[in-house]
């Protein structure tokens, strides 16, 4: 059976590294199948990376972007009088802003996937390539949570795995305004692949039935909205945090609590297979967020 971390371990510090730590992060990383890498940025560099991606949520709010980068939603407010707009996401943002692709591609970055799944390219314009999501509990938002998943479940008929998934956090994360919760471990059993996900969508033909790192079956079935999973433990992130997770991970992101909360982040991954070119989203099947 694989060994879970002991509970007399899990703390909120637990998984998280310094930039001069890459041994340490790279053990704890293929160990568990996460792990934080915390202070690469310095504040006023931060702030930066952030009012680009604030800048780009506000140009395709305008309507000027492509509508490839994402769209708006209208929302009525609660007293019906009137409608608002609003983007929780902005997608193929690197094309958009060279500092945010140099951030993403820091050497620090990519020396640690390399280390962890060996060549690899960044997915960049197919499957949605980086994207900033703004995430918030309220009406205007069409994202809050999204069920227990495996990244590899979106196209297992696809020959690009494993890949190393990345979010950089602009807010510290919390129950207030939501968390990744991970199943540490759980990216070395034989998941299988869900021939039919939570919101109907039919899982492609030539679908590898199980993924993993090894033969090893999963303990119990995996949920696929948002139950509790035994061994799980949240990932909380603190502002510029950089939370890696792998692509055969047990994870799921838990609703914000309180009114008003806010969780952006810019997100990505990097794999090891041959390099797409379809058109974004094509070969991806979509998980259902609530």
């Amino acid at each position: 059976m694989t060994t879970l971390l002991p509970p007399s371990t899990i703390g909120a510090e637990v998984g998280v590294f310094a930039p001069h730590q890459l041994d340490e992060l790279r053990d704890f990383y293929l160990r568990e199948g996460f792990a934080i890498l915390r202070g690469l940025w310095d504040e006023p560099e931060l702030a930066a990376l952030e009012a680009s991606c604030t800048r780009l949520q506000e140009q395709l709010l305008a309507g000027e972007l492509d509508e490839r980068h994402g769209t708006t939603t209208l929302v009525d407010d609660e007293d019906g009088g009137r409608t608002q707009e609003f983007a929780n996401y902005v997608v193929d943002v690197t094309p958009l802003d060279a500092g945010l692709r140099a951030a993403v591609l820091h050497p620090t970055i990519t020396a640690a996937v390399q280390r962890w799944i060996g060549p690899h390219w960044l997915r960049e314009e197919s499957g949605f390539g980086v994207v900033y999501q703004d995430a918030r509990p309220g009406r205007e938002s069409s994202y809050t949570r999204i069920g227990w998943h495996a990244d590899w479940q979106s196209a297992p008929h696809l020959d690009i795995w494993p890949s190393v998934a990345f979010t950089l956090h602009f807010d510290a994360t919390s129950p207030d305004n939501g968390f990744l919760r991970v199943v540490p471990g759980s990216h070395r059993w034989a998941t299988p692949a869900p021939f039919e996900n939570v919101n109907g969508a039919v899982v492609p033909d030539g679908s590898v039935p199980v993924a993993g790192y090894s033969s090893e079956p999963a303990p119990f079935p995996m949920p696929l909205r948002f139950e509790k999973v035994r061994g799980e433990v949240a990932a909380y992130a603190e502002r510029g945090d950089l939370l890696f997770h792998d692509a055969y991970l047990w994870h799921s992101a838990a609703r914000a609590t309180a009114d008003g909360a806010i969780r952006r982040h810019l997100r990505g991954g990097f794999y090891s297979g041959a390099p797409l070119h379809e058109a974004p989203g094509e070969h991806f099947v979509k998980n259902a967020a609530r």
